[in-house]
């Protein structure tokens, strides 16, 4: 005769006898605590909620803070045939252009040949980066990664816009997408007061 649904699920010893465990486990912590703090219950709570709140503040500033460190950034000033980017605090120049619908922040790289996503930054776009090929090869800060081309659409940089521009995805880590000479040298790029001003 079949069994009813609600008595066919058995626990086997050894769960058994972890779930005795951990009870005793759990009621040897909470005897502790009982008789530690039973004095100073008031005290004892406050500083549970200071340290909760402490953890909570932690991980909410950790998730803001690449936003927080973004908007800490000089901004880029456009006007008609020129966009001007102050040097950051960190002697970087950080370009943001926008791709499709979606802003991308950069590195302005002189020193770099091509346009290189973080694997990040490529998802954002609608890039899966596990679905491409990497035959190229890109030197970065942390030595030779492997690359794979492709091609960005509806590319907006101020008062600039291109259809298309080739970039690579890099393969290793990074932490920001670097803009390089092959997206660069459509402008003519000069250094002046800490500011690189590029033209069209």
């Amino acid at each position: 005769m079949n069994q009813p649904a609600h008595l066919s699920f058995m626990l086997s010893g050894d769960d058994t006898m972890r779930l005795v465990y951990l009870g005793l486990l759990l009621a040897a912590i909470s005897g502790w605590i009982m008789v530690e703090f039973r004095k100073r219950t008031g005290q004892t709570l406050r500083s549970l909620l200071a340290w909760g709140m402490i953890v909570v503040g932690l991980m909410a500033g950790h998730g803001l803070w690449g936003d927080i460190r973004r908007d800490m950034l000089p901004r880029q000033m456009s006007e008609s045939g020129q966009i001007t980017i102050p040097r950051a605090a960190d002697g970087h120049y950080h370009p943001s252009l926008t791709i499709g619908d979606q802003t991308i922040h950069f590195i302005a790289d002189t020193g770099a040949s091509s346009v290189v996503l973080t694997q990040a930054d490529a998802r954002k776009l609608g890039i899966n980066p596990a679905t491409l090929v990497y035959v190229g090869q890109a030197m970065t800060a942390n030595g030779v990664v492997r690359t794979a081309s492709v091609t960005l659409t509806d590319v907006t940089f101020g008062p600039f816009h291109d259809d298309s521009v080739l970039a690579q995805v890099n393969d290793g880590q990074m932490d920001t997408s670097l803009l390089g000479m092959s997206y660069l040298g459509r402008f003519s790029v000069t250094m002046a007061a800490d500011q690189m001003i590029l033209t069209r």
